[in-house]
This record gives C-alpha cells, sequence and structure tokens, in this order.
C-alpha cells in the first residue's frame, strides 16, 4: 500500500497570498493607468469645449454681422470684461449690441442697447485677449473698450468686434481665439499645460464672413504665453 504523503511537506497554493512586492507592483500600474485616463479625459472635455464654443462663437458674429445689415446700423460683438471676479462671465460671455435708431429720422443715435441674450462659453473655456489681435496674426493683442449701453447695469469694459451698417468688419483681419484653461478667482484665467495644444479661433475678412483654424501656430506662439 502506498504511503500517504505528509500534509506538512505539501505546498498548497489555494492559500498562498499575495507578496507585498507583488503588491505594490499592482498598485503602480493601476496608478499609472488613472492617471493616463484623467489625463485622456481631460483632454477630450477640453477639445469637445472649445470645438462646441468656436461653432457657436461663429454663430453669434454671423448674428451680429445679420443684425447690421437688417437694421441698417452697426452692430457689435461685445466680450465682458468688467469685473474679473465674475467667473461667470469675465471673458466668457459674449453678446450683440446695435446702435440705436432714432424713430423719427430712421438715423442712428449715438447710444447702443444689447439685441440678444448672448452666449456663454462652456466651462473651462475663455476668450484670450493676449491671443486674440486686431489686425491680424501679427498685430497687437486686442484692447479693451469701454461701452456705455442703454442699460446702466450692462455697461463697462469690452472687447469689442464691429460690423458696419452693410455687414462689413470694421477691422478686417482680426482675430478671436478662444483656449481651454483654469481661473483662480480675482486673477486671469491661466492655461494648463493641455491647453496649449487646445486652442481655437477664426479669423474676420473684410465682407464680414469667418474663418476658422485649429493650428496653435495660426494664432501666436503659445509657448511663452502664461496666461490669456
Amino acid at each position: 500500500m502506498k504511503k500517504p504523503q505528509d500534509p506538512s511537506s505539501r505546498t498548497n497554493h489555494a492559500h498562498r497570498g499575495f507578496s507585498l512586492v507583488e503588491l505594490l507592483v499592482v498598485i503602480v500600474i493601476m496608478t499609472i493607468l488613472m492617471t493616463m485616463g484623467a489625463m485622456g479625459i481631460r483632454n477630450l472635455t477640453g477639445g469637445k469645449g472649445t470645438s462646441t464654443a468656436l461653432a457657436n462663437t461663429e454663430a453669434v458674429f454671423a448674428e451680429a454681422r445679420s443684425t447690421a445689415i437688417g437694421r441698417g446700423a452697426p452692430a457689435r460683438v461685445l466680450i465682458d470684461m468688467r469685473d474679473i471676479n465674475d467667473q461667470g462671465n469675465y471673458l466668457r460671455r459674449i453678446v450683440i449690441a446695435a446702435q440705436d435708431i432714432d424713430p423719427a429720422t430712421g438715423l442712428p443715435r449715438n447710444s447702443w442697447s444689447l439685441v440678444s441674450r448672448g452666449y456663454t462659453l462652456p466651462d473651462g473655456v475663455f476668450y484670450s485677449k493676449e491671443l486674440s489681435r486686431a489686425s491680424g496674426t501679427d498685430s497687437a493683442p486686442m484692447q479693451p473698450q469701454s461701452v456705455t449701453l442703454s442699460k446702466a447695469t450692462d455697461s463697462g469694459n469690452y472687447m469689442i468686434y464691429e460690423f458696419n451698417s452693410q455687414g462689413l468688419s470694421t477691422t478686417p483681419g482680426a482675430t478671436f481665439v478662444i483656449g481651454s484653461g483654469a481661473r483662480p478667482k480675482g486673477s486671469a484665467p491661466i492655461i494648463n499645460g493641455a491647453a496649449k495644444r487646445d486652442f481655437a479661433g477664426f479669423a474676420i475678412w473684410g465682407n464680414g464672413e469667418t474663418s476658422a483654424f485649429r493650428n496653435p501656430a495660426q494664432c501666436g506662439d503659445l509657448t511663452s504665453l502664461k496666461n490669456f
């Protein structure tokens, strides 16, 4: 008869646990995968935000141009720069204003009124006051101007893109650039690492039409830019 094997000499694999080294390797791999996934989601979200904003802002510019032609008076696209502490509107809120018309004479007045509910850029997407140019990528950045509107609470500093009564751009070659990033309270938006590859914008031609671009090289040098 075969002698039974001593249980103490048998290796019991069913009850063998993971070693400390194996657990550490698994944790490191999980951490790397989670980090890569978070970066991918952040980039995907940023890209989707700028793509959506690009299409919507081009529509706002088209509406402003149509408003100018329809009213026979200048119309403006205004980007809100009134209060840096207003995180909901500062460099995010875009509205259309039109020059008021005197009903008695049919001539434009010296006052302006908002004619649209406006559009707010998605969370984490901002208008770039540094990259947006007055008349082409080699010109000086756009500068805010004080705007007086019929409603006093709407008055303040805005970036201005204007169309005359024929729907022609008064600043042909000007560019409108947006990018994704973050903005600490009370300060200008800060570009994150991915945002340098996540810009979008368009140029405004003399006839009022726009031409979109996605290549960062077309909207200035992003390598040394620190904020919007």
